[in-house]
C-alpha cells in the first residue's frame, strides 16, 4: 500500500490509499474554496448521562446531487470535486460538514473506488483489502489525537438509511469520549469477568459456536453469527477468532482473510429478500476499543452489520418503544435470520 497525504483548497486533509507504490497523486484542487466553518459542540444530558453532538451548519450540507455532480466521483472532463484526480483507488479526506471537529473531535469520509455506480460487494478482494488498510490506518492517526478518544469506522448504505451521497463511502468518527454503547459493553463485560471470571466477549462467541443455529459463517480467522437477542431484523456480528481490542491489532492471517469473508457477507445481505429486490439498506459498524481508558484489554474488535428492512418492501421504524423507551421489539426470529443467511450463500 502507498499512503500520499495532501490538502484540499480549504486546507483540509486528503489521504490517498493506492495499491500500487508506483502511483504518484499530485493533482491539485483547483476549486475556489472557502476557509471550513463548523459549530460543533458537545452536550451532556445530565439525565441519560449521554453526549449530543450540536452542529447547526450541516443543515447546508450536499443533499442528493444529480450523478453528474457527485463531489466524490474523481475530478474529470472539467468538473471538480472532493478528489483532485481523475481516478484514485481509496481516499479519504476531513468532512466538509463534520458533526464533529476542533476539540469536540474528528470526522472522515472514506471513499471505497472511484466507480459511482459501484457498491462495497462489487468491490474485488484487494480492493476491499485496500479499504481495511485504510480504516487500520485512520484508526491509528485519529487514536492519536489528543481530542480522540474512540474510533468508529462506518458505512450507511442506502437512501432508507438517510445516505445523501449515493457514491460507495463510508465514514470515520472520532469521538472526544466513550460512546454510551460502548460504555455498556465495557461494563457488561467487567461485570461478567467478576462473576463468571473469563470474558464476556469470548463466552457469547464460544456459547453461540457451541450452540450453531445463529451462525452465518465460520473460517479460520473469523466467524459470523446472529446474537441471541438481536435487535434489528437481519443483523450479523463478525469477530476474528484471535479476539483482539482494535483493527490496529490484527494479526496477519486475519487481515488476509477479512475481505472474502466480508464480501461474502455483503453479497448474502444483497440476497435476503429474492431476486427482483432493490439493494438491501444496511449499516455496517466497526466497535473498537477506546484509546487510554481502563479495561480496554477486556473489550473485543467486532464488526456489526444489519439492515432495516424487516421484510420485502417494509421497514422496521423505531417507534414508540425503541425510541421512547429503548426497548427493541424484533419481527424476525434471530435463528430464522441466521437460516435465510446461510441460504444465500453465494456460488
Amino acid at each position: 500500500m502507498k499512503k500520499t497525504v495532501t490538502r484540499l483548497a480549504d486546507g483540509r486533509e486528503l489521504i490517498y490509499y493506492d495499491s500500487v507504490d508506483s502511483t504518484v497523486r499530485n493533482a491539485v484542487d483547483r476549486r475556489p474554496l472557502d476557509a471550513v466553518s463548523t459549530s460543533s459542540e458537545i452536550r451532556h444530558d445530565p439525565l441519560l448521562g449521554d453526549a449530543v453532538a450540536i452542529a447547526s451548519h450541516r443543515q447546508a450540507r450536499t443533499y442528493h446531487p444529480p450523478a453528474d455532480a457527485c463531489p466524490l466521483c474523481p475530478t474529470r472532463d472539467g468538473r471538480l470535486s472532493e478528489i483532485p484526480d481523475s481516478h484514485y483507488d481509496v481516499a479519504v479526506f476531513e468532512n466538509r460538514f463534520p458533526s464533529l471537529a476542533g476539540d469536540s473531535g474528528r470526522c472522515e469520509v472514506v471513499c471505497f473506488t472511484s466507480d459511482h455506480d459501484a457498491s462495497f460487494a462489487d468491490l474485488t478482494e484487494e480492493q476491499a483489502a485496500l479499504v481495511l488498510a485504510a480504516w487500520t490506518d485512520r484508526t491509528a492517526a485519529l487514536g492519536a489525537l489528543d481530542q480522540v478518544t474512540q474510533v468508529f469506522c462506518f458505512e450507511n448504505r442506502g437512501a432508507e438509511i438517510g445516505v445523501t451521497l449515493g457514491h460507495p463511502h463510508g465514514q470515520i468518527y472520532g469521538y472526544p469520549f466513550v460512546t454510551p454503547r460502548t460504555e455498556l459493553m465495557l461494563r457488561s463485560a467487567a461485570r461478567h469477568r467478576a462473576e463468571h471470571g473469563g470474558n464476556l466477549f469470548d463466552d457469547v462467541v464460544a456459547r453461540e459456536e457451541k450452540d450453531g443455529s445463529r451462525i452465518v459463517l465460520a473460517t479460520d480467522d473469523w466467524i459470523a453469527h446472529v446474537p441471541y437477542a438481536a435487535h434489528w431484523p437481519y443483523e450479523v456480528h463478525l469477530h476474528p477468532r484471535r479476539r483482539v481490542p482494535d483493527l490496529i491489532a490484527l494479526d496477519e492471517a486475519a487481515r488476509a482473510e477479512f475481505p472474502r469473508v466480508y464480501l461474502e457477507l455483503l453479497r448474502r445481505f444483497d440476497r435476503i429478500f429474492g431476486p427482483g429486490e432493490p439493494p438491501t439498506p444496511y449499516i455496517s459498524a466497526w466497535h473498537q476499543a477506546p484509546f487510554g481508558i481502563a479495561g480496554r484489554e477486556e473489550f473485543a474488535l467486532h464488526l456489526e452489520l444489519f439492515t432495516i428492512r424487516r421484510t420485502s418492501g417494509r421497514l422496521k421504524f423505531l417507534a414508540g418503544s425503541e425510541s421512547g423507551m429503548g426497548v427493541f421489539i424484533n419481527d424476525v426470529p434471530p435463528e430464522a435470520a441466521a437460516q435465510r443467511l446461510r441460504e444465500v450463500a453465494s456460488t
